[in-house]
């Protein structure tokens, strides 16, 4: 899946929680709009009458019904955000998954956890769940607080640098929901989506086993000369290729990058000449990323683009 296949919107629920958040919505909406016809056809009705004397104790029954239905209303609506908050923190654990999700200037960390470290899985910008399981986020922050938001799939929560905190979601159909950074971040905040894939058991197992495999080696001269010319620029220094001596920690892990459906956390399609413009270039595609341009020659970029092509 190369692009969302969903409308990021409150009021397409997929998932338990963001059908419990859109009903408060809607009881929200509605009970707001009666409120609010009801004091015009009162204002209307007031103006366009005769007036007449008023006694103050006339004005006095008013007021008081007036404010004990505005208090009414609000302790009722209080009472249902109570009522839903606890209803969206209150999913069962049972059979859950647990996912790391970490927040950088501009992009995800997504790591998938597990008892045996040599299964664990870090990817980038990318999230894979089961449909029909509940999945455990844990999320927090590298640099700054930003905020995590599927709104398909559930509220926002915010990550903040030193500290986790969880979530629970459930997507209850296969399809692919963005979730987005929905708190100021920086220069590029606009541009920090990440794709919620929400697919089968069985696809969810293969995609995972696929991912703990290490990077695939060079097959022929070119891919091995893409290998080495990764091996010897700046891209070591940050980013990471599980097999390799690649293993920087600044940016993304690009171990099976030709997987991912998107670059550059959404801002692009995953291809091989979106991926070239990206590496030489990254700041006019994201000006105020972490990434600085690369000089090579056209060569050296073809063989480096051939190598990447095969992490899949």
């Amino acid at each position: 899946m190369t692009a969302s296949t969903v409308l990021q919107s409150i009021l397409d629920p997929a998932g338990p929680q963001a059908a419990y958040i859109s009903r408060l919505w809607w009881l929200m909406l509605w009970v707001t709009t009666i409120v609010f016809v009801l004091v015009l056809g009162f204002l209307a009705a007031a103006l366009l009458r005769r007036r007449r004397a008023t006694s103050e104790q006339s004005l006095a029954r008013a007021v008081v019904a007036a404010v004990g239905a505005t208090v009414v209303i609000l302790f009722g609506l209080l009472i249902a955000s109570v009522w839903t908050g606890r209803a969206v923190a209150s999913l069962g654990a049972t059979s859950a998954v647990t996912i790391e999700i970490v927040g950088h200037q501009f992009w995800w960390e997504v790591q998938f956890d597990d008892a045996d470290p040599s299964r664990r899985v870090t990817t980038a910008n990318e999230l894979h769940v089961p449909v029909g399981r509940p999945v455990v986020l844990k999320v927090t922050s590298r640099d700054v607080i930003h905020s995590f938001w599927a709104p398909n799939l559930h509220g926002k929560r915010d990550l903040i640098p030193g500290y986790t905190t969880a979530i629970w979601i459930q997507a209850d159909r296969p399809a692919v929901y963005r979730a987005q950074c929905a708190e100021f971040c920086g220069k590029q905040h606009a541009h920090m989506a990440l794709d919620v894939v929400a697919e089968t058991e069985a696809q969810f197992e293969r995609w995972l086993d696929a991912q703990r495999k290490p990077a695939a080696e060079p097959a022929n001269e070119s891919e091995a000369r893409g290998r080495d010319a990764f091996m010897r620029r700046q891209c070591v220094l940050c980013h990471s290729i599980r097999g390799t001596l690649a293993r920087g920690l600044v940016g993304p892990d690009l171990t099976h990058l030709a997987s991912r459906g998107k670059l550059a956390a959404g801002t692009l399609p995953n291809t091989r000449g979106h991926l070239g413009g990206w590496i030489m270039n990254s700041q006019e595609i994201k000006p105020g990323n972490l990434m600085p341009p690369n000089l090579m020659t056209s060569d050296e970029l073809q063989s480096l683009l051939t190598y990447l092509e095969i992490l899949k």
